[in-house]
């Protein structure tokens, strides 16, 4: 791993790196600056990203997207792309969390993010990347939207949380408890049998036990109460990944291999993804994931 992680880090302070962030601050996947950044955040090693690289994320952010989520066509600008320059919920929620644990002040640099995720949030609690869900009569949330969004607000802050932030939290920890984490509120069936695998790195992904650890730690928190037979679900989930060393993976966790990209003469286009050599360093059949191991070991239930 600390060839590759050395590899990244080089990469990330290069001028190759600013120039891609420049060009734009997401695309492609899965081997741009914001890739390696959301990695080494996941990590737990976001305060050793290059300073340049992230101020060069700043400012990208500040300039390159509209600081609304459009709901209808006519909020967007003429002349605006809407793959490249509308950001989705998910995504800012990650990336919020990676500038913050890289000691930015994004609330100062990049008001609109924090303001997005109350704004945004739905009747049922969670939020949605789907536009159309804003204006259907019943509009339902999705969890991978919403998990990123729930976690900037809770554990990205050096304040006590406000009171609509406080409601936004619990509405959103209800949301999944009524979901179960990971099942259809209509027929209580498993959404994405990849939910019930711990995997790693996650990005904007979900799996059951990011949504877990949100709510144990809400309820550290707050109070909230976690229904026990969930509690119980979880745990057994996990223990199916638990050695005694902590929890290993069962796949590297490519999310998707296809991206959209720069293509001849400057012409956006789907293409192949490529990948961060780190991810192949940390994600793989067998491999322990101690950041995860350490999230479990600060909520698994007390014997």
């Amino acid at each position: 791993m600390n060839e590759a992680l050395e590899k990244s880090r080089a990469y990330l302070a290069s001028a190759e790196a600013i120039q891609s962030i420049r060009r734009d601050p997401y695309w492609p996947k899965w081997n741009t600056p914001w890739w390696h950044m959301c990695l080494w955040n996941e990590l737990d090693l976001a305060q050793e990203i290059p300073k340049t690289t992230i101020l060069a994320m700043v400012h990208a952010l500040k300039n390159h997207y509209l600081p609304i989520f459009p709901i209808k066509k006519e909020q967007i600008p003429e002349g605006t792309d809407p793959y490249r320059q509308i950001a989705c919920l998910c995504s800012v929620g990650s990336m919020y969390q990676v500038l913050f644990n890289a000691r930015v002040d994004v609330d100062r640099e990049i008001p609109w993010m924090r303001e997005w995720f109350l704004r945004y949030q739905l009747p049922d609690g969670g939020l949605n990347c789907d536009e159309s869900a804003y204006t259907k009569t019943t509009p339902k949330s999705s969890i991978v939207s919403t998990l990123s969004c729930l976690e900037a607000v809770l554990f990205c802050r050096h304040r006590d949380l406000t009171s609509d932030e406080t409601e936004f939290l619990n509405r959103g920890a209800n949301f999944l408890i009524r979901q179960k984490l990971y099942r259809k509120v209509s027929t209580g069936e498993v959404i994405n049998p990849d939910w019930l695998e711990i995997r790693f790195p996650r990005f904007y992904d979900y799996d059951f036990f990011r949504g877990y650890y949100f709510l144990a730690k809400w309820s550290q928190h707050s109070g909230f109460q976690i229904p026990a037979d969930l509690v119980d679900d979880v745990e057994c989930l996990v223990s199916k990944q638990l050695t005694d060393e902590g929890i290993v993976l069962r796949r590297y966790n490519l999310i998707e291999k296809r991206t959209y990209g720069p293509a001849e003469n400057d012409v956006w286009a789907s293409g192949e993804a490529s990948e961060i050599e780190l991810m192949k360093a940390v994600s793989f059949d067998g491999a322990l994931c101690r950041p995860l191991t350490k999230r479990w070991n600060e909520v698994r239930r007390k014997s």
